[in-house]
């Protein structure tokens, strides 16, 4: 590959591979220059450091899995069903990448570690999804509350069992789906407008 198509979007693809191959203990951007038959500093032009692109692969993954979460906080209709169907899509999508690619589940696992501020940024942006969901169902009537920011807060961390990957092991119980649809109900009940 010659470095005037080297794109970024290039070379995070790239990086993944090299990442899945070697996980991210082990992964340079040396080789990550060498599967794109670059030199390092090709690599480096677009990003400045190991930690720079290490973070833009997580920035990408996250964002996967927020831009399918955005299109439903986004939708017209009932803020009970987007509630409910949001808080599902987040974790099963979590529990998809989990239990169908382990090695890779866990090599992002060890970037989210590392990179904190695209993480925080990342829980920023879903706290704030659930806050539109709410938001509306408040305007609608469906909902009750006193603060919107803040129950979107406590709804994200009260079913963080369920999709926050420090919890990845637990998600193989045979119970955790049904425990996780109790939450869901209490959670519902609880924001419902009272007559």
């Amino acid at each position: 590959m010659t470095d005037d198509i080297l794109t970024p979007e290039i070379i995070l693809s790239t990086a993944e591979d090299v990442l899945r191959r070697y996980g991210p203990g082990k992964a340079t951007v040396v080789d990550v220059a060498r599967a794109l038959g670059v030199s390092h500093g090709s690599v480096y032009r677009h990003f400045t450091s190991k930690a720079a692109l290490r973070d833009a692969v997580t920035e990408r993954w996250l964002s996967r899995i927020a831009e399918p979460l955005e299109k439903v906080a986004a939708q017209g209709g009932s803020a009970s069903q987007r509630l409910a169907t949001w808080l599902r899509l987040l974790v099963q999508s979590k529990h998809r990448r989990a239990l169908d690619d382990p090695e890779l589940f866990a090599t992002y696992i060890a970037l989210v570690n590392d990179a904190r501020e695209v993480v925080q940024a990342h829980v920023v942006s879903l706290v704030s999804q659930l806050a539109h969901i709410i938001a509306d169902g408040v305007q609608q009537g469906e909902f009750h509350v006193d603060d919107v920011s803040k129950t979107a807060r406590a709804i994200f961390d009260a079913t963080t069992r369920f999709h926050n990957p420090i919890h990845a092991p637990e998600w193989r119980d045979p119970g955790n789906e049904a425990a996780f649809e109790s939450v869901l109900k209490l959670l519902m009940r609880g924001l419902v407008a009272q007559d």
